[in-house]
């Protein structure tokens, strides 16, 4: 019983928060249907900008508190792809994003992932470093850009409409260039996990 109690830390309860409205999101963008509802699209664009930002606390209050947990390791990371995925895909049904864009991404993060584990086995761990936590910020950035770009067209505000799409498209581009480079600088640092030593 102690173990458990352990485990509900306040950071990995926004954790599991996090992943609990991430339907509720997924459901608010699906029904503001692009421009088309005004309440539903700044809905959609707050609740993904809060739950970006959620990413952060966590992080803090684990760290802060000292109470930086196997469970916390564990579901934080699985938290960020599913946050990220989940706008991605909506995004791709709009047609806002290429197949390629998403494909990439995910392809990347399925071999990190993977990496990860079999370095696991031999008991070493594999931590974001620099270049992988930019590359989730600009992904985040330019994804809430996305969704604030629909909630201003949905306003009818003409004049950040284009301003914000163009952000939005930019942070997307450059997260593509840096998960690419990021992946390339995960295998390359451990690559005596893949080719032993």
């Amino acid at each position: 019983m102690a173990g458990e109690k352990d485990v509900w830390t306040p950071a990995n309860v926004v954790t599991c928060v996090r992943i609990a409205l991430i339907p509720v999101f997924m459901v608010v963008a699906s029904m503001a249907d692009g421009a088309a509802d005004a309440p539903l699209a700044v809905a959609a664009f707050v609740i993904y900008a809060a739950l970006s930002l959620t990413d952060k606390l966590d992080g803090y209050l684990a760290r802060s508190r000292g109470e930086v947990t196997d469970f916390g390791k564990f579901l934080d990371p699985i938290a960020d792809k599913l946050l990220v995925f989940s706008a991605l895909l909506l995004l791709l049904d709009r047609g806002e994003v290429s197949v390629w864009v998403v494909f990439v991404i995910l392809v990347r993060e399925f071999l990190v992932s993977a990496l990860r584990m079999v370095a696991a086995s031999s008991g070493e761990v594999i931590a974001a470093d620099g270049l992988g936590k930019a590359k989730t910020a600009v992904t985040m950035v330019s994804l809430c850009a996305y969704y604030l770009y629909y909630a201003l067209a949905a306003l009818g505000n003409a004049d950040l409409v284009g301003m914000v799409w163009l952000i939005g498209w930019a942070c997307m581009m450059a997260a593509v260039v840096l998960t690419v480079i990021s992946g390339v600088q995960y295998f390359w640092n451990a690559r005596h996990v893949v080719f032993g030593r």
